[in-house]
């Protein structure tokens, strides 16, 4: 999994942090950090997160899942 925050939207209102405070925290007062490439055992609460998002700032990437298949 990987996710993007787009710190340009990102507004820093941090509803999303306490859902998935192992992969976002925030930095002073309105500057968030995140992990990029988060354990896929965070996908649910960083899902949550995303979605809490009053700005939807936050993006969510599901890497192939069929990663050792051929096509």
């Amino acid at each position: 999994m990987r996710i993007v925050v787009d710190l340009n939207r990102c507004q820093g209102y941090a509803q999303c942090v306490p859902l998935a405070p192992d992969v976002l925290q925030l930095s002073g007062e309105e500057a968030l950090m995140y992990d990029p490439n988060p354990d896929d055992a965070q996908r649910l609460l960083v899902l949550r997160a995303a979605a809490s998002c009053p700005v939807q700032a936050i993006i969510v990437d599901r890497l192939d899942e069929s990663k050792g298949q051929k096509p």
